[in-house]
């Protein structure tokens, strides 16, 4: 009864993931048969979980908004309120929940009965915050970028004014701000977009199959420390990573480990002597490993200080 009991519970993680599963897809991941699958998606409908079977091309199992909420036993004014306040930490209240709040909304939206649709949209507006924190997003963009990645729907965006037709992939939670991660369909390659730039985000009715992507939260990390400036710089720094981690922004530098003593430090800006300068302040040894005009920019800084010590 127990492995029963945790592989209908692992289905029900599964079905909550993305909009439609075929049988066979849905055996191979809970390694069992196709009719113990069918088996098990009764006992979910028995529970109270609306999950639709469909045949032919483009079918198969989907859980679906139903009547009444399956047995989280939540009557509609809870259901109303813990979706309030999900909103509100994914929308940037609660700066170290917001990823977390984001996924267990994602999952209640998948059975929120349309009737309290409107409600959680109408409470939400008032929902506010102060303090620290990420930046506020809608949340309502924000549920719907969710809703694509899960169902991987293609989905359309202006960005800074722009027109973006693209496939979602990610959606990843720095210390300030959300971003999503996704394939840009008209500059054929992969982007990150700052979800608070985006206005107009649309699901558009296109499916598609997932491409091989980039680990997201590397991808992202690195185009905001690096990619989005005019020069970048490389430094091998004579600290554990975790150590250099603890002491600059994620947002500010990529910090790679290369053995337990030393790191890789990555990080951009328009003036490199902005990030030399952190780099030092950081108080290790470090060597410049890219460009070599850094390399020669130290040695000359190098020389200024010596002199300034000596005539003081």
């Amino acid at each position: 009864m127990d492995d029963t009991t945790e592989r209908v519970l692992t289905l029900l993680g599964l079905l909550q993931q993305r909009q439609v599963w075929t049988g066979p897809e849905l055996a191979d991941r809970l390694g069992v048969t196709p009719r113990t699958v069918r088996r098990d998606v009764e006992r979910l409908r028995n529970l109270g979980y609306p999950v639709h079977a469909s045949k032919g091309i483009g079918g198969g199992y989907q859980l679906g908004p139903g009547q009444d909420l399956p047995p989280l036993l939540l009557d509609d004014e809870e259901a109303i309120v813990t979706a309030v306040a999900l909103l509100a930490g994914a929308g940037g209240a609660i700066a170290s929940g917001g990823d977390a709040a984001l996924r267990a909304l994602t999952k209640l939206d998948q059975v929120l009965p349309a009737r309290l649709r409107h409600e959680v949209r109408a409470l939400s507006v008032s929902v506010e915050s102060f303090g620290g924190g990420r930046d506020p997003v809608d949340p309502e963009a924000l549920m719907t970028l969710a809703r694509a990645c899960r169902d991987e729907v293609e989905i359309g965006f202006d960005y800074r004014s722009t027109p973006r037709r693209i496939e979602p992939y990610r959606l990843v939670a720095s210390d300030r701000r959300w971003y999503l991660l996704a394939y840009d369909l008209d500059r054929d390659d992969w982007r990150s977009f700052r979800v608070d730039r985006m206005s107009a985000v649309t699901l558009r009715t296109w499916r598609f199959r997932p491409r091989a992507a980039p680990d997201a939260a590397t991808y992202v990390q690195e185009g905001v420390a690096s990619r989005v400036y005019r020069q970048q710089a490389r430094f091998l720094v004579r600290a554990p990573a975790e150590t250099v981690r603890s002491q600059i922004p994620a947002s500010a530098a990529v910090v790679k480990p290369r053995d337990r003593d030393t790191c890789e430090l990555i990080s951009g800006a328009d003036n490199l002597d902005i990030v030399l300068w952190h780099v030092l302040t950081l108080g290790h040894e470090f060597d410049v490993l890219e460009p070599p005009e850094l390399a020669a920019r130290c040695a000359e800084l190098g020389e200024k200080l010596t002199a300034a010590g000596v005539r003081s």
